[in-house]
C-alpha cells in the first residue's frame, strides 16, 4: 500500500470540514482537521502535510497570516496552499495569491472540483524538486551524481542507505511509518520485514556521524529526518 497524501484541512465549520475529510479518505487522501489558526500551526509544527487546505476566516490567526508565516518558513515554504473562503472578490483573490497561496477556492465549491485543484497543485509542485540537489541542514543530496555531503565532506552510503536518506530528505520533517519506509524506498513488489528498516536506518546513522541525531526515532509511529535538534525527551524516546 502506496503512504497517503496527508492533507490538513484547517477550516472551522464542522459540517465543511468533515464533508471534505468524508472525500479526501475516499479517495486516498489523509485528512487531518484544525479548528482554529492555533491548531493548524501544532499539527504543522507535529508533522509536515502534504497539501494545506486553508480557511480565510480562521478563529485566533486567519488563514491569511498563516500563509505568510508559513511561506517564511524555510520549512514550509514549499508546502502546498489552498485557500478556501467565501471571499470571491477580486482583490481578496490577489491578496490570498500574493500572501503565497498557490491557489484560491471560493465557497461554495464542489468536492470533485477540490479534489481536482489539490491533484493539480501537487503535480505543479511536484517538478520543482525534479533533478535539483536536496538540502536539509548541513546535509545535502544530489541525485544525478548520487553523492551525499555533510557540511561539505563526503557521506560514504551503501545503495539502500542512499534510497532511504534520498526518501526521508525529499519528505523532510513528516512522520513515516515502517510500512511507508518500505513502500517507498524498497518497492510495494517486495516483501521484506518491517524490522530491517531498522537495521537500514542504523546504518544511516552511523553514516551521519554528527548528524544522526537529524534522524529522530517518533515512538509509536516511525521515523522522521529534521533540520530541527530533538529535544532531549525525545532524545531520551529513540530507538538505538
Amino acid at each position: 500500500m502506496k503512504p497517503f497524501t496527508r492533507v490538513l484541512v484547517a477550516e472551522d465549520e464542522p459540517a465543511i470540514a468533515e464533508l471534505i475529510a468524508v472525500h479526501l479518505r475516499h479517495h486516498g487522501f489523509e485528512p487531518v482537521i484544525a479548528a482554529d489558526g492555533l491548531a493548524a500551526r501544532r499539527e504543522v509544527d507535529a508533522a509536515l502535510p502534504d497539501v494545506i487546505l486553508l480557511d480565510w476566516m480562521l478563529p485566533g490567526e486567519d488563514g491569511l497570516r498563516l500563509t505568510r508565516r508559513w511561506r517564511q518558513d524555510a520549512r514550509t515554504r514549499l508546502v502546498p496552499i489552498l485557500m478556501l473562503t467565501a471571499r470571491g472578490d477580486e482583490a481578496d483573490k490577489v491578496a490570498g495569491l500574493e500572501a503565497g497561496a498557490d491557489d484560491y477556492i471560493v465557497k461554495p465549491f464542489s468536492p470533485a472540483e477540490l479534489l481536482a485543484r489539490i491533484r493539480a497543485v501537487l503535480r505543479r509542485r511536484a517538478p520543482e524538486h525534479a533533478g535539483e540537489p536536496l538540502v536539509l541542514g548541513a546535509l545535502r543530496l544530489d541525485s544525478g551524481t548520487r553523492q551525499a555531503s555533510l557540511s561539505g565532506a563526503p557521506l560514504k552510503l551503501g545503495p539502500t542507505e542512499f534510497r532511504l536518506l534520498l526518501y526521508l530528505m525529499g519528505r523532510a520533517e513528516r512522520v513515516h511509518s515502517r510500512a511507508q519506509l518500505l513502500d517507498g524506498v524498497w518497492g510495494d513488489q517486495v516483501y521484506i520485514e518491517e524490522r530491517t528498516v531498522d537495521v537500514h536506518v542504523k546504518r544511516l546513522r552511523e553514516a551521519l556521524g554528527d548528524a544522526a541525531c537529524m534522524l529522530q526515532t517518533v515512538r509509536g509511529s516511525g521515523y522522521r529526518l529534521t533540520a530541527q535538534p530533538p529535544t532531549p525527551a525525545a532524545e531520551a524516546g529513540a530507538a538505538p
